[in-house]
Protein backbone atom coordinates (compact mmCIF):
# COMPACT_ATOMS: atom_id res chain seq x y z
CA UNK A 1 0.00 0.00 0.00
CA UNK A 2 1.77 3.45 -0.91
CA UNK A 3 1.14 6.39 0.60
CA UNK A 4 2.77 9.97 1.59
CA UNK A 5 6.87 10.00 0.18
CA UNK A 6 9.15 11.96 2.40
CA UNK A 7 13.04 12.08 2.32
CA UNK A 8 12.86 11.90 6.25
CA UNK A 9 9.99 10.55 8.99
CA UNK A 10 10.80 11.30 12.40
CA UNK A 11 8.81 9.59 15.00
CA UNK A 12 8.39 11.35 17.99
CA UNK A 13 8.43 15.31 18.23
CA UNK A 14 10.39 15.97 21.96
CA UNK A 15 13.59 17.88 21.48
CA UNK A 16 15.38 15.33 19.57
CA UNK A 17 12.88 14.87 16.60
CA UNK A 18 11.33 18.46 16.35
CA UNK A 19 14.95 19.39 16.13
CA UNK A 20 16.10 16.73 13.89
CA UNK A 21 13.21 17.32 11.14
CA UNK A 22 13.88 20.96 11.15
CA UNK A 23 17.42 20.57 10.40
CA UNK A 24 16.40 18.38 7.40
CA UNK A 25 14.29 20.82 6.29
CA UNK A 26 17.20 23.30 6.46
CA UNK A 27 19.01 20.67 4.24
CA UNK A 28 16.39 20.67 1.58
CA UNK A 29 14.93 17.25 2.84
CA UNK A 30 11.27 16.59 2.74
CA UNK A 31 10.38 15.51 6.61
CA UNK A 32 7.59 14.46 8.33
CA UNK A 33 6.95 14.33 11.97
CA UNK A 34 4.95 11.49 13.93
CA UNK A 35 3.62 12.44 17.00
CA UNK A 36 1.02 11.05 19.45
CA UNK A 37 0.16 13.56 21.96
CA UNK A 38 2.35 17.01 22.18
CA UNK A 39 4.69 19.04 20.11
CA UNK A 40 7.91 19.59 21.86
CA UNK A 41 7.71 16.01 23.57
CA UNK A 42 7.93 15.60 27.10
CA UNK A 43 11.06 18.07 28.15
CA UNK A 44 8.56 21.13 27.00
CA UNK A 45 5.63 19.80 27.85
CA UNK A 46 5.64 17.74 30.67
CA UNK A 47 9.50 18.31 32.35
CA UNK A 48 12.49 20.86 31.23
CA UNK A 49 10.58 23.84 30.97
CA UNK A 50 7.44 23.88 33.11
CA UNK A 51 10.02 22.58 36.09
CA UNK A 52 12.03 25.37 35.59
CA UNK A 53 8.90 27.89 35.62
CA UNK A 54 8.24 26.42 39.08
CA UNK A 55 11.52 26.78 40.55
CA UNK A 56 11.36 30.00 39.72
CA UNK A 57 8.26 30.62 41.63
CA UNK A 58 10.34 29.10 44.30
CA UNK A 59 13.24 30.85 43.98
CA UNK A 60 11.31 34.07 44.30
CA UNK A 61 9.36 33.05 46.91
CA UNK A 62 12.60 32.02 49.25
CA UNK A 63 14.00 35.34 48.18
CA UNK A 64 10.56 37.44 49.65
CA UNK A 65 11.76 35.35 52.74
CA UNK A 66 15.32 36.44 52.66
CA UNK A 67 13.91 40.76 52.32
CA UNK A 68 15.51 41.69 55.68
CA UNK A 69 18.79 40.47 54.91
CA UNK A 70 18.78 43.56 51.84
CA UNK A 71 17.38 45.59 54.11
CA UNK A 72 14.05 45.06 52.64
CA UNK A 73 10.79 44.31 54.57
CA UNK A 74 7.94 42.11 53.20
CA UNK A 75 4.91 40.93 55.34
CA UNK A 76 2.01 38.21 55.07
CA UNK A 77 3.87 36.81 52.41
CA UNK A 78 1.57 33.93 50.83
CA UNK A 79 1.18 32.62 47.34
CA UNK A 80 -1.68 30.76 45.29
CA UNK A 81 -1.21 27.37 44.47
CA UNK A 82 -3.14 26.82 41.38
CA UNK A 83 -1.84 30.33 39.73
CA UNK A 84 1.82 28.93 40.62
CA UNK A 85 0.81 25.59 38.51
CA UNK A 86 -1.30 27.59 36.26
CA UNK A 87 1.94 29.89 35.45
CA UNK A 88 4.01 26.77 35.00
CA UNK A 89 1.45 25.21 32.70
CA UNK A 90 1.39 28.82 30.19
CA UNK A 91 4.99 28.62 30.22
CA UNK A 92 5.09 25.75 28.55
CA UNK A 93 1.67 25.79 26.51
CA UNK A 94 3.55 29.22 24.95
CA UNK A 95 6.44 27.31 23.98
CA UNK A 96 4.56 24.57 22.15
CA UNK A 97 2.93 27.13 20.29
CA UNK A 98 6.30 28.23 19.15
CA UNK A 99 7.29 24.57 17.96
CA UNK A 100 4.24 24.17 16.35
CA UNK A 101 4.77 27.16 14.11
CA UNK A 102 8.65 26.45 13.52
CA UNK A 103 7.15 23.74 12.32
CA UNK A 104 5.16 25.08 9.56
CA UNK A 105 7.64 28.00 9.01
CA UNK A 106 10.22 24.92 7.74
CA UNK A 107 7.66 23.06 5.84
CA UNK A 108 7.67 19.96 8.20
CA UNK A 109 4.58 17.80 7.73
CA UNK A 110 3.22 17.02 10.75
CA UNK A 111 0.80 13.68 11.32
CA UNK A 112 -0.40 13.10 14.57
CA UNK A 113 -1.05 10.08 15.78
CA UNK A 114 1.03 6.44 17.09
CA UNK A 115 3.78 5.56 14.49
CA UNK A 116 5.07 1.80 14.21
CA UNK A 117 7.44 0.66 11.34
CA UNK A 118 5.80 -1.15 8.64
CA UNK A 119 8.72 -2.38 6.50
CA UNK A 120 9.87 -1.32 3.59
CA UNK A 121 10.62 2.25 4.93
CA UNK A 122 7.05 2.77 5.69
CA UNK A 123 5.66 3.89 8.66
CA UNK A 124 1.98 3.47 9.59
CA UNK A 125 0.42 6.37 11.81
CA UNK A 126 -2.86 5.42 13.77
CA UNK A 127 -4.67 8.40 13.66
CA UNK A 128 -8.38 9.33 14.70
CA UNK A 129 -9.31 9.53 11.10
CA UNK A 130 -7.39 5.83 10.65
CA UNK A 131 -4.00 4.13 9.81
CA UNK A 132 -2.09 6.69 7.26
CA UNK A 133 0.69 4.82 5.61
CA UNK A 134 4.01 7.30 5.37
CA UNK A 135 7.09 5.93 3.33
CA UNK A 136 10.72 7.33 3.41
CA UNK A 137 14.15 5.91 2.73
CA UNK A 138 15.02 7.67 5.93
CA UNK A 139 13.58 6.97 9.16
CA UNK A 140 14.34 8.34 12.82
CA UNK A 141 13.14 7.17 16.01
CA UNK A 142 13.19 9.87 18.39
CA UNK A 143 10.49 8.47 20.87
CA UNK A 144 11.43 9.52 24.18
CA UNK A 145 11.20 7.80 27.57
CA UNK A 146 8.74 7.72 30.25
CA UNK A 147 8.93 7.53 34.38
CA UNK A 148 10.39 3.96 35.60
CA UNK A 149 7.31 2.18 38.37
CA UNK A 150 9.16 -0.15 40.66
CA UNK A 151 6.51 -2.85 41.83
CA UNK A 152 4.90 -1.97 44.54
CA UNK A 153 5.72 1.84 44.33
CA UNK A 154 3.54 2.77 40.97
CA UNK A 155 1.88 5.87 40.48
CA UNK A 156 -1.99 6.72 41.64
CA UNK A 157 -2.22 10.09 40.83
CA UNK A 158 -3.53 10.97 43.80
CA UNK A 159 -1.02 10.51 46.63
CA UNK A 160 1.62 8.49 44.37
CA UNK A 161 3.29 11.02 41.78
CA UNK A 162 5.39 10.61 38.90
CA UNK A 163 6.86 13.64 37.51
CA UNK A 164 3.66 14.28 35.52
CA UNK A 165 1.46 14.50 38.38
CA UNK A 166 3.78 16.50 40.43
CA UNK A 167 3.41 19.27 37.95
CA UNK A 168 -0.28 19.32 37.56
CA UNK A 169 -0.75 18.07 41.63
CA UNK A 170 -4.21 17.89 42.63
CA UNK A 171 -3.01 19.45 46.12
CA UNK A 172 0.22 21.15 47.88
CA UNK A 173 2.14 18.78 49.75
CA UNK A 174 2.45 18.75 53.22
CA UNK A 175 4.65 15.72 54.26
CA UNK A 176 6.50 14.88 50.84
CA UNK A 177 8.30 11.63 50.22
CA UNK A 178 10.82 11.76 47.33
CA UNK A 179 11.79 8.12 45.83
CA UNK A 180 14.92 9.06 44.14
CA UNK A 181 17.90 11.57 44.41
CA UNK A 182 18.85 12.28 40.59
CA UNK A 183 18.19 15.72 38.95
CA UNK A 184 14.28 14.86 38.81
CA UNK A 185 14.20 14.13 42.56
CA UNK A 186 16.01 16.76 43.94
CA UNK A 187 14.10 19.67 41.61
CA UNK A 188 11.36 18.83 42.92
CA UNK A 189 11.85 17.99 45.80
CA UNK A 190 13.40 21.54 46.10
CA UNK A 191 10.46 23.21 44.49
CA UNK A 192 7.77 21.76 47.37
CA UNK A 193 10.47 22.18 50.14
CA UNK A 194 10.79 25.86 49.70
CA UNK A 195 7.31 26.38 49.14
CA UNK A 196 6.67 24.90 52.28
CA UNK A 197 6.39 20.82 52.26
CA UNK A 198 8.68 18.95 54.59
CA UNK A 199 10.26 17.08 52.25
CA UNK A 200 12.26 13.83 52.71
CA UNK A 201 14.34 12.19 49.86
CA UNK A 202 15.30 8.50 49.79
CA UNK A 203 18.10 7.38 47.70
CA UNK A 204 19.59 3.70 47.44
CA UNK A 205 22.86 5.03 46.30
CA UNK A 206 24.91 5.98 49.39
CA UNK A 207 25.02 9.71 48.18
CA UNK A 208 22.46 12.30 46.53
CA UNK A 209 23.08 13.06 42.98
CA UNK A 210 24.66 9.93 42.48
CA UNK A 211 25.96 10.84 38.45
CA UNK A 212 27.98 13.91 40.23
CA UNK A 213 31.43 14.08 41.62
CA UNK A 214 31.45 13.42 45.47
CA UNK A 215 32.87 16.31 46.21
CA UNK A 216 30.05 18.13 44.90
CA UNK A 217 27.10 15.64 45.78
CA UNK A 218 28.23 16.00 49.81
CA UNK A 219 28.25 20.18 49.64
CA UNK A 220 24.49 19.85 48.00
CA UNK A 221 23.98 17.61 50.77
CA UNK A 222 24.91 19.99 53.43
CA UNK A 223 22.99 22.55 51.94
CA UNK A 224 19.49 20.70 51.21
CA UNK A 225 19.57 19.61 55.17
CA UNK A 226 20.83 23.21 56.45
CA UNK A 227 17.36 23.86 54.49
CA UNK A 228 15.68 21.57 56.32
CA UNK A 229 15.32 18.92 53.97
CA UNK A 230 15.46 15.56 55.31
CA UNK A 231 18.29 13.16 53.35
CA UNK A 232 18.32 9.72 53.85
CA UNK A 233 21.06 7.71 51.71
CA UNK A 234 21.88 3.91 51.41
CA UNK A 235 18.47 3.54 52.02
CA UNK A 236 15.21 1.48 50.11
CA UNK A 237 11.11 2.40 49.99
CA UNK A 238 10.05 -1.22 50.66
CA UNK A 239 6.29 -0.61 50.13
CA UNK A 240 3.45 1.55 50.51
CA UNK A 241 0.20 1.45 52.03
CA UNK A 242 -2.17 4.09 50.35
CA UNK A 243 -5.08 5.65 52.11
CA UNK A 244 -7.62 8.57 51.29
CA UNK A 245 -5.57 11.05 53.14
CA UNK A 246 -1.91 9.63 53.29
CA UNK A 247 0.89 6.78 52.36
CA UNK A 248 2.20 4.71 54.99
CA UNK A 249 5.88 4.04 53.66
CA UNK A 250 8.22 1.32 55.06
CA UNK A 251 11.59 3.00 54.98
CA UNK A 252 15.05 0.15 55.18
CA UNK A 253 17.98 1.58 55.80
CA UNK A 254 21.14 0.12 57.44
CA UNK A 255 19.01 -2.83 58.24
CA UNK A 256 16.10 -1.28 60.26
CA UNK A 257 13.15 -0.72 58.93
CA UNK A 258 11.40 2.23 59.63
CA UNK A 259 7.20 2.84 58.95
CA UNK A 260 6.29 6.31 58.20
CA UNK A 261 2.99 8.92 57.04
CA UNK A 262 3.60 11.13 54.45
CA UNK A 263 0.39 13.00 52.48
CA UNK A 264 2.18 12.18 49.00
CA UNK A 265 4.98 10.65 47.04
CA UNK A 266 6.87 11.26 44.16
CA UNK A 267 8.83 8.13 42.56
CA UNK A 268 11.68 9.65 40.29
CA UNK A 269 13.41 5.87 40.35
CA UNK A 270 14.66 6.73 36.13
CA UNK A 271 13.43 6.31 33.38
CA UNK A 272 12.86 3.75 30.55
CA UNK A 273 12.56 4.16 26.89
CA UNK A 274 9.23 4.00 24.98
CA UNK A 275 10.35 1.18 22.66
CA UNK A 276 6.89 -0.52 22.74
CA UNK A 277 4.87 -1.26 19.66
CA UNK A 278 6.85 0.65 17.24
CA UNK A 279 7.26 -2.76 15.46
CA UNK A 280 11.18 -3.03 16.34
CA UNK A 281 11.76 -6.37 16.77
CA UNK A 282 10.11 -7.14 13.75
CA UNK A 283 12.22 -4.17 11.62
CA UNK A 284 14.76 -6.51 13.26
CA UNK A 285 16.16 -3.68 15.84
CA UNK A 286 18.39 -4.32 18.76
CA UNK A 287 16.46 -3.32 22.14
CA UNK A 288 18.35 -3.93 25.24
CA UNK A 289 17.52 -2.65 28.62
CA UNK A 290 14.61 -0.57 27.40
CA UNK A 291 16.91 1.40 24.81
CA UNK A 292 17.37 0.81 20.91
CA UNK A 293 21.49 -0.15 19.76
CA UNK A 294 22.89 2.56 18.09
CA UNK A 295 26.20 3.20 17.29
CA UNK A 296 28.36 6.53 17.51
CA UNK A 297 26.04 8.30 14.75
CA UNK A 298 22.33 6.80 15.85
CA UNK A 299 22.75 3.97 13.05
CA UNK A 300 20.67 1.09 14.72
CA UNK A 301 22.54 -1.37 11.93
CA UNK A 302 18.75 -1.68 10.23
CA UNK A 303 19.58 0.59 6.44
CA UNK A 304 18.35 3.77 7.11
CA UNK A 305 16.66 3.64 10.27
CA UNK A 306 18.14 5.58 12.87
CA UNK A 307 17.65 6.54 16.62
CA UNK A 308 18.13 9.27 18.67
CA UNK A 309 17.14 10.73 22.35
CA UNK A 310 16.16 9.21 25.78
CA UNK A 311 15.08 5.82 23.77
CA UNK A 312 19.09 5.64 22.30
CA UNK A 313 20.49 5.82 25.79
CA UNK A 314 22.39 7.89 28.15
CA UNK A 315 22.51 10.58 28.88
CA UNK A 316 18.99 11.64 29.22
CA UNK A 317 19.13 15.06 28.32
CA UNK A 318 17.31 17.25 25.93
CA UNK A 319 20.21 19.13 24.71
CA UNK A 320 21.63 15.96 23.81
CA UNK A 321 18.69 14.68 21.98
CA UNK A 322 18.54 17.65 19.75
CA UNK A 323 22.38 17.74 19.06
CA UNK A 324 21.67 14.08 17.99
CA UNK A 325 18.77 15.05 15.51
CA UNK A 326 20.70 17.61 13.96
CA UNK A 327 23.99 15.18 13.48
CA UNK A 328 21.90 12.26 12.21
CA UNK A 329 19.96 14.78 9.83
CA UNK A 330 22.93 15.57 8.46
CA UNK A 331 24.67 12.25 8.26
CA UNK A 332 21.15 11.68 6.28
CA UNK A 333 21.59 14.70 3.81
CA UNK A 334 25.01 13.13 2.63
CA UNK A 335 27.36 15.50 5.31
CA UNK A 336 30.23 14.65 8.02
CA UNK A 337 29.10 15.15 11.12
CA UNK A 338 31.01 14.33 14.28
CA UNK A 339 29.58 12.27 16.49
CA UNK A 340 28.22 13.25 20.16
CA UNK A 341 30.01 12.32 22.54
CA UNK A 342 28.41 11.67 26.17
CA UNK A 343 31.67 13.40 28.34
CA UNK A 344 31.09 16.47 25.81
CA UNK A 345 27.45 17.06 27.22
CA UNK A 346 26.68 19.13 30.63
CA UNK A 347 24.62 17.95 32.92
CA UNK A 348 22.08 20.32 35.10
CA UNK A 349 20.08 20.32 37.86
CA UNK A 350 18.49 23.36 38.74
CA UNK A 351 17.54 22.22 42.84
CA UNK A 352 18.82 25.04 45.45
CA UNK A 353 21.78 25.26 45.10
CA UNK A 354 22.32 24.38 41.20
CA UNK A 355 24.60 21.19 40.07
CA UNK A 356 26.09 21.20 36.81
CA UNK A 357 28.88 19.51 35.81
CA UNK A 358 31.07 17.82 32.63
CA UNK A 359 33.50 15.67 31.62
CA UNK A 360 35.37 13.22 34.44
CA UNK A 361 34.57 12.88 38.16
CA UNK A 362 37.39 12.97 39.92
CA UNK A 363 37.28 9.24 40.81
CA UNK A 364 36.42 8.53 37.62
CA UNK A 365 39.89 10.03 36.45
CA UNK A 366 41.54 7.76 39.59
CA UNK A 367 39.68 4.49 37.82
CA UNK A 368 41.41 5.36 34.30
CA UNK A 369 44.47 5.74 36.07
CA UNK A 370 45.09 9.23 35.10
CA UNK A 371 47.48 11.69 36.97
CA UNK A 372 45.16 14.42 37.68
CA UNK A 373 45.30 18.19 38.81
CA UNK A 374 42.62 19.69 40.85
CA UNK A 375 41.18 23.31 41.64
CA UNK A 376 38.81 24.42 43.98
CA UNK A 377 37.51 27.50 44.62
CA UNK A 378 34.62 28.34 47.19
CA UNK A 379 31.70 31.16 46.11
CA UNK A 380 32.21 32.87 49.59
CA UNK A 381 35.50 34.18 47.86
CA UNK A 382 33.46 35.84 45.14
CA UNK A 383 32.53 39.34 45.33
CA UNK A 384 29.65 38.80 42.92
CA UNK A 385 28.40 35.48 44.76
CA UNK A 386 28.60 37.66 48.15
CA UNK A 387 27.02 40.59 46.67
CA UNK A 388 23.91 38.24 45.30
CA UNK A 389 23.69 36.89 49.13
CA UNK A 390 24.63 33.59 47.72
CA UNK A 391 28.05 32.76 49.35
CA UNK A 392 27.55 28.95 49.75
CA UNK A 393 28.57 27.75 46.53
CA UNK A 394 31.90 25.66 44.92
CA UNK A 395 33.75 25.12 41.86
CA UNK A 396 36.09 22.11 40.99
CA UNK A 397 38.11 21.67 38.00
CA UNK A 398 40.32 18.53 36.97
CA UNK A 399 42.94 18.63 34.55
CA UNK A 400 45.56 16.17 33.08
CA UNK A 401 48.54 16.56 35.24
CA UNK A 402 50.79 15.50 32.43
CA UNK A 403 49.26 17.76 29.18
CA UNK A 404 46.76 20.08 31.03
CA UNK A 405 43.85 18.84 29.18
CA UNK A 406 40.56 19.87 31.03
CA UNK A 407 39.29 16.49 32.31
CA UNK A 408 36.05 18.04 33.94
CA UNK A 409 34.69 20.58 36.09
CA UNK A 410 32.36 20.58 38.43
CA UNK A 411 29.81 23.17 40.30
CA UNK A 412 27.37 23.36 43.00
CA UNK A 413 25.59 27.28 43.48
CA UNK A 414 24.18 30.00 42.03
CA UNK A 415 23.43 29.75 38.33
CA UNK A 416 26.37 27.54 37.93
CA UNK A 417 23.79 26.08 35.21
CA UNK A 418 24.51 29.05 33.43
CA UNK A 419 28.46 29.16 33.91
CA UNK A 420 29.15 25.34 32.70
CA UNK A 421 29.28 26.43 28.97
CA UNK A 422 32.02 27.87 29.64
CA UNK A 423 33.81 24.65 30.55
CA UNK A 424 31.50 23.11 27.53
CA UNK A 425 33.43 25.73 25.02
CA UNK A 426 36.46 24.91 26.65
CA UNK A 427 36.18 21.17 26.24
CA UNK A 428 34.75 21.36 22.75
CA UNK A 429 37.90 23.23 21.68
CA UNK A 430 40.45 21.06 23.21
CA UNK A 431 41.73 23.83 25.01
CA UNK A 432 44.47 23.14 28.23
CA UNK A 433 44.63 25.44 31.47
CA UNK A 434 47.03 27.48 30.03
CA UNK A 435 44.62 29.48 28.03
CA UNK A 436 41.85 29.57 30.62
CA UNK A 437 44.56 30.76 32.93
CA UNK A 438 45.47 33.24 30.50
CA UNK A 439 41.59 34.23 29.66
CA UNK A 440 40.37 37.12 31.30
CA UNK A 441 37.21 37.01 33.26
CA UNK A 442 34.96 39.93 33.64
CA UNK A 443 34.76 41.67 37.35
CA UNK A 444 32.54 41.66 39.29
CA UNK A 445 30.83 37.84 37.96
CA UNK A 446 29.98 34.52 39.89
CA UNK A 447 32.60 33.60 36.06
CA UNK A 448 35.72 34.78 38.25
CA UNK A 449 34.86 31.28 40.26
CA UNK A 450 35.62 29.64 37.19
CA UNK A 451 38.86 31.19 36.55
CA UNK A 452 40.01 31.09 40.38
CA UNK A 453 39.77 27.12 40.14
CA UNK A 454 41.40 26.87 37.41
CA UNK A 455 44.37 28.60 38.81
CA UNK A 456 43.64 27.13 42.10
CA UNK A 457 45.03 23.55 40.14
CA UNK A 458 48.63 25.36 40.25
CA UNK A 459 48.48 26.67 43.82
CA UNK A 460 47.75 30.35 41.66
CA UNK A 461 44.34 31.38 43.48
CA UNK A 462 44.17 35.09 44.03
CA UNK A 463 41.32 35.40 46.11
CA UNK A 464 41.34 32.53 48.90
Amino acid sequence: MAGKSFDVIVIGAGPGGYVCAIRAAQLGLSAAIVEREHIGGICLNWGCIPTKALLRTSELYHQMHRAGDFGLSAEGLDFDFDKVIDRSRKVAGQLASGVDHLMKKNKVTVVRGDGRLAGGGRVAVATEAGEEVLEAPHIVLATGARARELPGLEADGARVWTYRHALKPPHMPARLLVIGSGAIGMEFASFYHTMGAQATVVEVQDRVLPVEDAEISAFARKAFEKQGMEIRTGATVKSLARHADRVTAEIEQGGATETRDFDTVISAVGIVGNTEGLGLEEAGVTVERGQVKVDAMGRTGVPGLYAIGDIAGAPWLAHKASHEGVTVAELIAGGDPHPVTPDQIAGCTYCHPQVASIGLTEEQAAEQGRAVRVGRFPFIGNGKAIALGEPEGLVKTLFDAETGELLGAHMVGAEVTELIQGYVVGRTLETTEAELMQTVFPHPTLSETMHESVLAAHDRALHY
